[in-house]
């Protein structure tokens, strides 16, 4: 049962997050969090999303804070290094910050940058981690992607590249050009009507889902089974989440009978400070276990009266698309 939009608001904390760098062109990130009867929830859809695709986020939120997390699999899951579209100099700081980590998820294709800056960034990275994916945002054109990705396959093995083109049809076309290239889908499977479209147009070799865009951990887990009756794996990644919204991430990639790839759960250390203290990684792994936000970490990141009611107005807007 929905609990009433009274009740989503009641003890709600909209938050200003400062981050460390620059990370999907954002310096910080709000968010709204929930409290209900079975702990916390995370809303925090993109302020460029719209009320009808921000409902699935509300629905995720609600979920976590009123039904809790799915019966796991695994105690543990094993995660990625998120490095963003930093020069390579800076590479080393930020994987230091992941400990034990064998795996990094590279951002390329950043606005206002080249494919040497984007090379130059993945070789610093594969000078510290052995294996590497790249994430273009569908930044790229097919021939763009085509070139960007030959040359950076010359200094060897990708474990994937993620969102390489916008849409399916180009997914398709990168696929068929670079045949010994793993192709992962994220916006065209979080943000289509049709999850599954990608992987029936043969766009897609691997899946990255996220909770709050697919309405919550359940719905991720039922996707989840079906990309696999098509033989396509799953990376569970964050959706830039607080430590909130990464535990319900982390509580559905431990409830995955099968994960085959390390997952994007990492992302609290892009954060300057997060509602919580953060979990230590132990051998590259995160715990699938319950947060508890900090009062004093509240109080200090609390957003703006003006935000907090701009906010409470998208819950009350967005609120209606779930019934």
């Amino acid at each position: 049962m929905i609990p009433s939009i009274d009740e989503v608001l009641d003890g709600s904390h909209v938050l200003s997050l400062p981050m460390r760098t620059k990370f999907r062109g954002i310096t910080t990130r709000e968010v709204m969090l929930v409290r209900g009867p079975a702990g916390w929830g995370e809303f925090s859809p993109f302020t460029e999303y719209d009320d009808q695709e921000a409902s699935a986020w509300l629905r995720s939120g609600i979920e976590a804070a009123w039904d809790g997390p799915p019966e796991p699999y695994r105690e543990r899951v094993r995660i990625n290094a998120t490095v963003p579209a930093v020069p390579p100099s800076e590479v080393p700081g930020i994987l230091a910050r992941y400990p034990g980590v064998d795996t990094a998820k590279v951002k390329v294709a950043e606005k206002g940058q080249t494919v040497a800056d984007d090379v130059e960034r993945v070789r610093a990275v594969r000078a510290v981690v052995p294996r590497v994916r790249v994430d273009a945002n569908g930044g790229w054109t097919v021939d763009e992607a085509v070139d960007a990705l030959s040359l950076l396959l010359e200094d060897g093995e990708l474990e994937y590249a993620e969102q390489p083109c916008a849409t399916v049809p180009e997914l398709v076309e990168v696929r068929r050009r670079l045949p010994g290239l793993r192709v992962a889908a994220d916006e065209s499977i979080r943000r289509a009507e049709d999850p599954l479209r990608v992987v029936r147009a043969g766009g897609a070799d691997v899946a990255v889902v996220k909770v709050a865009p697919l309405g919550g951990m359940r719905a991720l887990l039922e996707l989840a089974g079906e990309l696999g009756e098509y033989g396509v794996p799953v990376v569970v990644s964050s959706a830039l989440d607080s430590a909130v919204g990464m535990a319900a991430g982390i509580a559905a990639a431990a409830a995955i009978p099968k994960l085959e790839f390390a997952c994007g759960l990492g992302t609290g250390s892009l954060f300057v400070d997060d509602v919580c203290q953060g979990q230590e990684l132990v051998d590259g792994t995160l715990l699938a276990s319950s947060v508890e936000p900090d009062p004093a970490r509240l109080a200090a990141s609390a957003a703006s009266e003006e935000r907090v009611r701009w906010w409470h107005e998208r819950v009350r807007r967005t609120y209606a698309f779930l019934n």
